[in-house]
């Protein structure tokens, strides 16, 4: 029996319920743009699949409507695949399992993908459906957004007909989104020789940390699991000779990590233990009322033989850890509590003889963006790490004409008799793409209220969802 059986709009959550079977991480797309194309084949709608799997499905206008200007509706198909540490799931193959909990849907184990699968899921509804006001509609459907918004920037937008577009990849149903930070990706490789070496085996794991979206959650003081292994091995490294052998913690560069594992080979590895807890409680008093679940593991392994980094290599980590800058940078000026510039360490691993360090940067100003690569580069360039930069996306600029906000605000105020929040943000959008694409462009980003995504505690608001559709149906027969 289906977990979602019962909730409405009953088309949207079936239609979610399929997204969330199919594996669809990003990176990983055939089978999710396979399904989407199917879906048009079986209600005969015209589409346009490409070369990235970004998936077009056009819808001509109902009765009344065809002297209307069509409509974008938009979101994409991948998802971040994040997952409890003993969650045992294969996000290549495996879908995942959703419950209800009250008035929100959740995933055991894993995020939840409605970021941004509820989207697809209400834009197929609204094309299957006979019975809906509108414009000549044009879902686009992208992939690999969470990796760099990579469908968008490769989608060829000269197919499409209409200026107007609603995204659905916002989280808060009482706000409209107007405009959005670019930004780009930062990594930095450190390598050397490996050599053999003896001693006592220790694993250290920074756990229990809210993690979140970079973008969404950067202001909100939450802790990045890989600063605070930086912060211990320092202090560790001025008592403490050790080696590294591996470091591994954060997949995803716009996920604020929320764990982050070191193992080593010391001398005594008991002692590091008891010295290394003794830090770890004084940053948990320091931490306790933003990130009360913080917490340090260490695992001792016996003595070994491993092979390790050399020293060199791990002062540099050290150093890269422990200096690095991290999170809000800049706050603007012209907008009240719109974080304008930060970045976030998200990707530390080790393979072979290579360590990664991988960073989202964002910005609402292209200069600040630059500015912001360039001091990483030099900050980098200290240590001789190989750098390397990309998944460039521009901001989407604030349209003061938008014939779509008034329409959503005038839909809204009848639907909830009061008047949304306008919100600028410091997520990046795929609407910054679009907008860079086409000239004369008005968007507007809309959603249900979505809460931690990117992490396992991501949950969607079951009833916001219902709402927000209603609005989007309201919005569709207003734009005549």
């Amino acid at each position: 029996m289906s977990a979602l059986k019962g909730l409405e709009p009953k088309r949207v959550f079936e239609f979610f319920e399929e997204i969330s079977a199919i594996p669809r991480g990003s990176g990983n797309m055939n089978k999710i743009a396979d399904y989407c194309e199917n879906f048009a084949i079986k209600n005969s709608l015209r589409y346009i699949r490409d070369n990235s799997n970004n998936v077009i499905i056009f819808k001509e206008a109902s009765k009344g409507y065809e002297n209307a200007e069509p409509v974008i509706l938009q979101g994409h198909i991948d998802m971040v695949c994040q997952k409890d540490k003993d969650y045992d799931i294969d996000f290549e193959k495996d879908g995942l399992t959703l419950y209800a909990e009250g008035d929100f849907l959740k995933a055991k184990g894993t995020t939840l993908g409605a970021d941004n699968g509820i989207a697809v899921a209400m834009v197929l509804s609204v094309l299957e459906s006979n019975d809906i006001s509108h414009p000549q509609i044009e879902a686009v459907f992208t992939t690999d957004e969470e990796i760099g918004m990579i469908g968008a920037r490769a989608l060829d937008t000269a197919v499409l007909k209409s200026r107007k577009m609603i995204n659905l990849d916002s989280e808060e149903i009482d706000t409209v989104t107007v405009s959005c930070a670019g930004g780009s990706e930062f990594n930095a490789f450190l390598k050397g020789d490996l050599k053999t070496s003896n001693g006592e085996l220790l694993t250290l794991t920074i756990k229990g940390l809210k993690g979140g979206h970079s973008g969404v959650c950067i202001n909100e003081g939450r802790q990045n699991a890989h600063i605070i292994l930086g912060r211990i091995l320092g202090f560790m490294k001025s008592l403490y000779d050790f080696k590294l052998v591996s470091v591994s913690g954060g997949d995803k560069s716009n996920a604020i990590p929320n764990f982050s594992a070191i193992t080593l080979l010391c001398e005594n590895a008991n002692e590091f233990k008891e010295k290394a807890e003794e830090y770890a409680s004084i940053i948990k008093e320091e931490i306790f009322s933003r990130e009360p679940d913080f917490e340090i593991e260490i695992k001792t392994g016996g003595t070994k033989n491993e092979e390790v980094f050399s020293d060199d290599i791990l002062d540099k980590l050290i150093f890269a850890l422990f200096c690095t800058p991290n999170s809000v940078l800049e706050m603007s000026a012209e907008i009240e509590n719109l974080v304008e510039t930060s970045l976030n360490l998200g990707v530390l691993n080790s393979e072979n003889n290579k360590i990664t360090l991988g960073y989202a940067l964002r910005s609402n100003k292209k200069s600040a963006l630059k500015a912001l690569e360039d001091k990483l580069y030099r900050f980098y360039s200290v240590i001789d790490a190989e750098i390397e930069t990309g998944g460039h996306y521009p901001p989407w600029e604030f349209n003061p004409d938008s014939s779509l906000q008034k329409i959503y605000e005038k839909c809204y105020f009848e639907q909830f008799g009061a008047k949304p929040k306008v919100e600028a943000i410091h997520a990046g959008l795929e609407c910054g793409v679009f907008a860079d694409k086409i000239e004369n462009f008005d968007c507007i980003a809309i959603g249900p209220e979505l809460l931690d995504v990117h992490t396992v505690n991501e949950r969607l608001s079951i009833s916001s969802t219902a709402e927000i559709y209603k609005l989007l149906l309201e919005i569709l027969k207003n734009c005549k």
